[in-house]
């Protein structure tokens, strides 16, 4: 099977993308999860405040977060073309593989409730079918 992964044009698209995932995250974050996560952790757990080292970690992750979303739906349009679908699961399998994972455990650990996973997985979900939609975008300008 022959591959034209380029990895120059990855990263590109990967970066560019990441931009809205950042962005979606804190967003995410800040107007929904910290609000039910002090709620659920009200008198069990304080919360701090965000520190540099929190930041870098967000930076981090929402970065995987986009080398992942981008790299399926590079796989997804390999796979069945530059069509909606490819936008679709390639949303769909990364929210369920990253995000979706974290809150099915938070909630089997204890350290979550499943109305917030109900509530914010369907929000990430969302955010990374808008982030393939940005992804694809980019993409059509290079050779896939």
């Amino acid at each position: 099977m022959k591959s034209n992964f380029d990895i120059r044009h990855f990263l590109i698209v990967m970066l560019l993308t990441s931009i809205w995932i950042h962005i979606a995250e804190v967003a995410r974050a800040v107007l929904v999860a910290f609000p039910m996560m002090k709620e659920f952790y009200a008198g069990k757990l304080e919360i701090g405040l965000m520190e540099v080292s929190n930041a870098l970690i967000w930076v981090a992750w929402d970065t995987i977060l986009a080398a992942t979303l981008v790299f399926i739906y590079w796989l997804c349009a390999q796979s069945f073309g530059r069509r909606p679908l490819s936008i679709i699961i390639s949303a769909t399998v990364t929210c369920i593989a990253t995000l979706g994972v974290f809150w099915i455990a938070s909630v089997n650990s204890g350290l979550g409730t499943w109305r917030m996973a109900y509530t914010l997985i369907p929000i990430a979900w969302v955010e990374m079918l808008i982030g393939a939609v940005i992804a694809s975008k980019i993409y059509r300008k290079y050779e896939l």
